[in-house]
């Protein structure tokens, strides 16, 4: 059996339609096999068959096709009903979709190893896939949802094959359907380019430099922007005599770069910070992300982005700056990076981190002098947009600052580092950092203090991993401690450490502090959220509901659960399970709540002298 989508629905059984009538019918069996055998929601379903007006008689209907599809499709099809909706599995039978993506994706490959005939062959079989407008005899409620991002997917793959095609040096023979395509997508940059190299290769300098001054007006009358640096790129080429060179003569643009200018800034950024050398443990994490920015995982034009989130001092960014190292294979045309926070721990302004990713993105001929950040991110957009960049944002706050730096087309795949999910985001692979285990913290203290130390005094190797609660930030500056003191051993650290009142002044080394890296966290925070918050640590190291927590600060349970679900988002508090009511439990790290004891400390002088002080130390130890 075979499905169809790209163009209208059909099944095909023994190579014969399967006759079947009605849109709403279409509708529901291209929204099940779009989902790839995952569950489609009713509600879903119920959008995508009438919009925003549904009728009364939703659930009848629904089961009504359903049962319709499944007598048409016969048992080589299950559809199941999994609440909240349904999923189908088609066994043995093909969807024309997959193929199409299976085969464009063998086509950029080849086309990045310069296997140009072959490259040509596997894009050209995807694009016959194609039978007309996709969803065509289905609602117009699929079509806008779905139709749009398939039809992106087919001009990427259009426009790999015709580059294919001019490596080839076939330029000749795809004038005239680069020209019905610049009339039929006269906004599509690329196509233009390939129209004005294929025109220029055929002796044609003035038609090319025609099209690209009606390709200039065009985007000006339309959408209010100068041509992007690709087009004008190839018409510097264009006047410098360089574009008509036999493909094999100069170096071939692969196909979805962009072309890059002559002389110093013809390099592409490489603006990663150094590789950890001894990156331990993450294995699992690390694999999650490289794969999601791997160029398999970009299906049909839709763009990578890879979020990693976590308390402060998790490793967010060691883990991102290692996979980012680890994939550059896959990012040709260079790696940006940068730390969105200032060295103070605030937020650093959008428009001054566009203009350090513009500097090394090409010549700041045309940025704005002054701050105009809306003119940044057009500016920012036009040199990401076509290029296989890796984009690593550390230490996002939040999405008003994380909006203008995200590119807008799929080419550029983005890491982001935070502490929460950010809504920005949406869509992304969130990779959630959680303490580092026994055995992975130990080998993370072997990596910074040396083997050889942490292997003679096992004893005190343990009892330094349990006091760090597996925060990768804290055994790095324990390592880094016992490494820099070559004739103590670290039993005298380990000691040290025991003492939950000294034990955060001991996690500091050089510019790797404990307390500092979560300051920033706890100054976010809204003024009565940070006001409670040591309050809430005296409550002990064990998980506590939010109906504790009201009575520690006597308010009502609802306003306490508001406090506590402020400071899960900041990720200075865990939800940890529920307790026999069913309700949500809440769970400080063991160093983020001797932090907040800390602060408490620090606001005022602790009375009665020893007293006191014996007092203070039951709080940091026990649970009240």
């Amino acid at each position: 059996m075979e499905f169809r989508v790209l163009g209208p629905v059909e099944v095909r059984r023994d190579g014969h339609r399967v006759a079947f009538s009605g849109a709403k019918l279409h509708t529901v069996l291209a929204a099940l096999l779009l989902a790839r055998e995952e569950v489609v929601s009713d509600e879903r379903l119920c959008r995508l068959l009438w919009g925003w007006a549904p009728p009364a008689t939703v659930s009848a209907q629904l089961y009504t096709y359903i049962s319709r599809l499944r007598k048409i499709l016969g048992d080589e099809v299950m559809i199941d009903r999994r609440p909240p909706g349904y999923a189908m599995s088609i066994g043995n039978a093909t969807v024309d979709l997959n193929e199409f993506e299976k085969l464009a994706l063998g086509g950029r490959e080849a086309l990045i190893k310069e296997d140009f005939e072959r490259a040509g062959e596997l894009l050209r079989d995807a694009l016959a896939r194609w039978n007309g407008q996709p969803f065509a005899n289905a609602t117009e409620y699929l079509a806008d949802a779905e139709a749009p991002r398939l039809t992106e997917a087919r001009a990427v793959t259009l426009e790999h094959r015709i580059a294919a095609d001019l490596a080839l040096g076939r330029h000749e023979q795809i004038t005239g359907e680069l020209t019905g395509l610049v009339a039929e997508f006269p906004l599509r940059e690329r196509i233009r380019c390939q129209l004005m190299t294929a025109l220029c290769r055929s002796g044609r300098q003035a038609d090319a430099i025609h099209l690209y001054h009606h390709g200039r007006a065009v985007l000006a009358d339309e959408l209010g922007v100068n041509p992007g640096e690709e087009l004008q790129a190839t018409y510097r080429a264009l006047l410098d005599g360089t574009l008509d060179r036999p493909p094999g003569s100069a170096p071939t643009v692969r196909a979805g770069a962009r072309p890059r200018p002559s002389g110093p800034s013809a390099a592409a950024p490489a603006m990663l910070p150094p590789d950890t050398v001894d990156f331990t443990g993450r294995g699992p994490e690390l694999d999650l992300v490289c794969r999601a920015l791997a160029p398999e995982a970009q299906g049909s034009g839709r763009p990578r982005r890879v979020l990693v989130t976590g308390m402060a001092g998790l490793g967010k960014t060691a883990l991102a700056v290692h996979a980012a190292h680890r994939c550059q294979r896959h990012f040709p045309d260079g790696q940006l990076y940068a730390d969105l926070r200032a060295a103070d721990g605030t937020p650093r302004h959008p428009a001054r981190v566009l203009r350090r990713l513009l500097r090394a993105l090409g010549p700041m001929d045309d940025v704005p002098a002054a701050d105009d950040q809306d003119q940044l991110v057009r500016l920012y957009r036009e040199r990401t947009r076509g290029r296989q960049l890796l984009i690593v944002l550390d230490n996002a706050s939040g999405a008003a600052q994380l909006g203008p730096l995200l590119p807008n087309t799929p080419e550029p795949a983005v890491l982001v580092t935070g502490r929460t999910a950010l809504p920005t985001v949406a869509g992304a692979h969130t990779v959630a950092l959680a303490p580092l285990q026994a055995r992975d913290s130990l080998e993370l203290l072997a990596a910074a203090a040396g083997p050889a130390r942490v292997a003679a005094a096992p004893c005190a190797a343990s009892a330094i991993v349990e006091h760090c609660a597996g925060l990768p930030l804290a055994l790095r500056i324990v390592g880094t401690r016992i490494a820099a003191r070559p004739h103590c051993t670290p039993d005298r650290l380990a000691r040290r450490l025991a003492d939950p009142v000294t034990r955060l002044r001991e996690l500091h080394s050089g510019d790797l502090d404990v307390h500092t890296s979560l300051l920033p966290s706890w100054r976010a925070l809204e003024p009565e959220v940070r006001a409670v918050f040591p309050a809430l640590a005296a409550l002990g190291a064990e998980p506590f509901p939010a109906a504790a927590a009201a009575t520690a600060l006597d308010l009502p349970e609802a306003e306490a659960e508001r406090l506590l679900e402020a400071l899960a988002d900041a990720a200075l508090l865990e939800v940890s399970g529920a307790d026999e009511w069913g309700q949500p439990c809440y769970l400080f790290h063991p160093l983020v709540r001797l932090f907040a004891l800390s602060l408490e400390e620090r606001r005022a002088p602790l009375p009665g002298g020893p007293a006191g002080r014996a007092e203070h130390n039951r709080r940091l130890t026990h649970r009240p």
